[in-house]
């Protein structure tokens, strides 16, 4: 057992700021006591120990204490990816076997396929507002504390599953790499429903600093503006927009860190960084690991992963694959009430992305062993977009191939043979589309498959569509 880190940052800073809007500040004080309260409110209506609780909502501090609470009181809190279709949310939900599940006011119009589904805010106000009890109860870093879906390496999602031993040894190794303090302010900048979300939590709790919780509908260089924010976590598609605003420059080089991760850094951008002297450090990690593995020293290190965090163990397989394992891996993926442990009989896990260390000891991520790709920070697997195209009545086969874009690193582009032998219609497929998979997936360049490279009875050459891709674009430009 160990004493419950928001308790004990509560009770060593109680007026340190924990958690900041634009409405008002709450301190650590005020926070456990928040916590502690909602806790009681859900220990009293029958949420204990290892039941599963979705929470579909976008970043609030509602959602903040909740996590806290279910923490607190052993239950396994079930961050949902926002971006999901309704579908599948229910799909999720169903796969984890959720036993409650709470929602903020902007989902009130989802159906779910069950009827333990409730609003989120009053939960907690009604905690605030009507519970004088108060809960509290040793952590375990053996218990079970969340399941956060991955972004979908192998086409579908899966869920992991963590003990509060991944969460708090991934903060303590970061916190120990990235020095943070009381006083401090980190900027929710990523959603909750990601580990690395969930990550920034946990470092500024167990730091005792503040963690800065914009408005949903904020800009970002807005709320880089509004908050006294010191440590800040991008990928390199936020920071790509950042660099565009020259008052957001200046606020990046008043960071005490930027942490950057979710893919490869642009050349371009790591100049930009360097010439601008902003203190950004490059990171490489995944949900299974809690977030951070590695993580760079200085700008000279951003073309590399940076070296091991504490608490961590990495090697690379003979055949360049990445495996991990530590203090920090995951317990396994849920399917259903049943935990698949991937693991390797020495324990480790193989991660399916190919890499090496460099002279100075620096990982060096060179991709994935499979097709997929990343943009804008988010994982997107070819196939499962070619099995969504290909439920549409009109589409006879589908082949999704990246394109580089300059904002988001990669997009998606679709090569389709239509049954009618026209060209697609990116209008009526991009709709068709937002009711099957997650926006960020849908292609924004819609081709026909040119029959040259539609061979019956063999597989369409992916590299061949990549160079029709490319010769395409480039004629589109000129």
């Amino acid at each position: 057992m160990i004493q419950d880190f928001l308790s004990e940052t509560a009770r060593r800073h109680p007026n340190a700021p924990a958690i900041l809007t634009s409405q008002k500040n709450v301190s650590y004080a005020e926070f456990e006591q928040a916590v502690s309260r909602l806790a009681a409110t859900l220990f009293a209506n029958g949420v204990t120990k290892q039941m599963r609780v979705g929470i579909l909502s976008r970043n609030s501090p509602e959602m903040v204490t909740l996590l806290m609470a279910l923490l607190r009181v052993k239950a396994i809190a079930v961050p949902m990816n926002i971006r999901f279709s309704e579908s599948e949310i229910n799909s999720r939900l169903t796969e984890i076997a959720a036993d409650v599940v709470f929602f903020s006011e902007e989902f009130s119009g989802i159906t779910f396929d069950r009827k333990n589904a409730f609003p989120l805010k009053e939960l907690v106000h009604s905690a605030i507002d009507k519970n004088d009890k108060h809960f509290a109860e040793a952590l375990t870093l053996e218990q079970d504390a969340t399941i956060i879906f991955t972004s979908g390496s192998s086409g579908n999602p899966k869920a992991a599953l963590h003990a509060f031993s991944t969460h708090y040894f991934n903060a303590l190794g970061s916190n120990e790499h990235i020095p943070l303090r009381p006083g401090d302010a980190w900027l929710l900048s990523l959603p909750l429903f990601h580990v690395g979300g969930y990550a920034i939590l946990c470092r500024a709790i167990l730091a005792g600093a503040a963690i800065a919780i914009p408005s949903p509908k904020e800009a970002l260089e807005n709320s880089l503006q509004q908050f006294p924010i010191t440590h800040l976590s991008l990928v390199a598609t936020q920071l790509y927009r950042l660099m565009q605003h020259e008052q957001s420059k200046v606020k990046l080089k008043e960071l005490k860190a930027l942490l950057l991760g979710g893919s490869a850094m642009p050349q371009a951008l790591v100049q930009d960084c360097e010439r601008e002297n902003i203190p950004a450090l490059a990171s490489y990690g995944c949900t299974e690991m809690g977030s951070q593995v590695t993580t760079t020293t200085n700008t000279s290190q951003l073309l590399t992963s940076g070296k091991l965090l504490p608490y961590r163990e990495l090697k690379i397989s003979d055949e360049g694959e990445i495996l991990l394992k530590g203090k920090t891996l995951f317990k396994g993926y849920l399917e259903g009430k049943h935990c698949h442990e991937p693991f390797d009989a020495q324990g480790w896990y193989h991660t399916k992305d190919l890499g090496k260390i460099d002279a100075n000891g620096c990982l060096i991520v060179i991709g994935r062993k499979d097709n997929l790709f990343i943009s804008g920070g988010e994982n997107i697997q070819p196939e499962e977009i070619e099995a969504a195209l290909c439920t549409h009545p009109d589409v006879v086969q589908a082949i999704v191939v990246p394109y580089a874009h300059a904002e988001y690193g990669e997009r998606p582009a679709a090569f389709l043979q239509m049954r009618n032998g026209e060209n697609p219609n990116s209008h009526v497929l991009k709709a068709f589309l937002e009711v099957k998979i997650a926006r960020y997936k849908i292609p924004d360049i819609f081709l026909a498959l040119p029959e040259e490279l539609v061979q019956k009875g063999l597989k369409v050459s992916r590299s061949k569509c990549q160079t029709l891709l490319k010769e395409t674009l480039g004629i589109r430009a000129n």
